[in-house]
């Protein structure tokens, strides 16, 4: 298995028990990483697009985005940053609560690259979290650092 580099992960999630939990199985797991995290959606296409606050801030490696967000919804985060040549190679795993078929074929419709639904202990976190890094940060080649731009 080869060693990454730090990963910057961005995580969009508005509930703070399921960021304590996410926060704590990446804390667990094997990849150096940078956890960011935005409350809702108008945020996430803040910082992905570099705006205010966000401005001198990298581009992440992988964004998880839930769906049910404040201000801008999930799918339609999806949709915007999926159709922004500067950002659409970003990989977004959806990590949300709903297992609706519907739900499940616009997020892929879409182009996300994987759907997941959230499990409900920390040990199911942990094996999410322990799949994500194994193919996203070991075995699958992402863009060099810094390929996208603001």
């Amino acid at each position: 298995m080869k060693m990454p580099r730090s990963a910057k992960i961005l995580l969009v999630e508005d509930n703070s028990g399921d960021e304590f939990l996410v926060r704590d199985a990446f804390e667990r797991g094997r990849v150096r990483r940078e956890l960011e995290v935005v409350r809702d959606g108008e945020a996430a296409l803040d910082r992905l697009r570099g705006l205010g606050e966000y401005a001198d801030t990298p581009v992440p490696d992988l964004i998880l985005p839930d769906l049910n967000l404040p201000k801008i919804d999930g799918r339609d985060v999806l949709q915007t940053l999926k159709s922004d040549d500067r950002l659409a190679n970003i990989p977004v795993l959806v990590l949300t609560t709903s297992s609706s078929q519907a739900d499940v074929t616009r997020c892929y419709s879409l182009h996300a690259n994987a759907y997941l639904t959230k499990p409900f202990d920390a040990l199911g976190y942990e094996e999410i979290v322990d799949a994500v890094e194994r193919f996203w940060f070991s075995t699958a080649i992402l863009p060099p650092e810094g390929s996208t731009r603001h």
